[in-house]
């Protein structure tokens, strides 16, 4: 199995007939996940890539039955009512790709989806992959690409970072190494699911023997993670590197959730809590995909023994 997503499960584009909607459906489609239709207001009856187009997503779910995913492309100050209409119609996952999104607005869809017992993945995200069965978002840039450059195997990497997200992925993946799942969290300070909790998803995950985590300063999701690694709850080898070490207290670091304020959140304190922990402490990104084919191949070969 692959967490959050895979070949199977239903998905539909919410601003499907916009610009970026579009687009990023068409790679979606190509790369083989099964987007079943989409919705725009005042766009029903239209089609996008030979997808049913609905005005709504109660419209949807009516015409097409249960699905499992919606991917939200519509302007920042849209996505609440997008994302809280998805949830409200029953869908249990949704993917809100867009920037800038109000902190108060993704405060109220956090209310809504605890209430209806859904997920959400961001704001500002680039999205979800699990090579070889479907990608959520842009990841990749376009089916073409994100073919060749992705293959399947035993990796979960976890990324507060859109670029190093893929990035990532690409070169693990030329060391011969697969990824099961590459999820970016997004880089807000208010987001839906978190590092920690992508975390205990791939722990569960039968198909991920090794965890990236790919932090940054700010924030505590770091520290999470070595909270559930020390108290058992998460066992699998993780590598983990973290972004901003130059950064001083005080500044703002790429992104809206990237601040250290007070001392807390800095990369010194991020690595400590990890290194406790006995997590892998990658400090040259370039370092990583070596790293990770040498703890894979010990963890496959744990395997077979066992």
């Amino acid at each position: 199995m692959s967490i959050l997503i895979d070949q199977h499960k239903k998905v539909i584009v919410q601003g499907i007939t916009g610009r970026e909607g579009s687009a990023r459906a068409k790679l979606m489609l190509d790369y083989g996940t099964n987007v079943v239709g989409g919705c725009t207001p005042n766009r029903g009856g239209k089609e996008v890539h030979g997808l049913p187009v609905f005005n709504t997503v109660k419209e949807t779910v009516d015409a097409l039955g249960k699905i499992d995913v919606s991917v939200i492309f519509v302007p920042a100050p849209r996505v609440k009512s997008a994302a809280i209409e998805a949830i409200e119609a029953g869908i249990p996952l949704v993917a809100l790709i867009a920037d800038r999104v109000p902190l108060f607005d993704v405060l109220e869809v956090c209310e809504v989806a605890d209430e209806f017992g859904a997920k959400f993945v961001g704001p500002n995200t680039v999205g979800v992959m699990s090579p070889e069965k479907a990608v959520l978002g842009m990841m990749g840039g376009n089916a073409r690409t994100a073919k060749s450059w992705f293959h399947a195997g035993n990796v979960g990497i976890i990324s507060r970072s859109g670029g190093l997200s893929a990035s990532t992925g690409y070169y693990i993946c030329q060391t011969g190494v697969g990824i099961s799942t590459i999820v970016h969290v997004g880089g807000d300070s208010v987001i839906g699911l978190t590092m920690p909790e992508v975390a205990e998803m791939f722990e569960n995950d039968s198909e991920t023997d090794l965890i990236v985590l790919l932090g940054e300063i700010g924030g505590s999701q770091e520290e999470q993670v070595s909270d559930l690694v020390k108290s058992g709850k998460i066992t699998k080898p993780i590598v983990a590197y973290i972004g901003g070490k130059a950064a001083q207290s005080g500044t703002r670091y790429s992104h809206a959730g990237a601040i250290i304020e007070g001392g807390k959140g800095t990369w010194q304190g991020k690595v400590d809590r990890l290194n406790e922990v006995g997590v892998t402490i990658i400090e040259q990104f370039g370092d990583i995909p070596q790293k990770v084919k040498e703890i894979s191949a010990r963890e496959t070969h744990q395997k077979r023994e066992n």
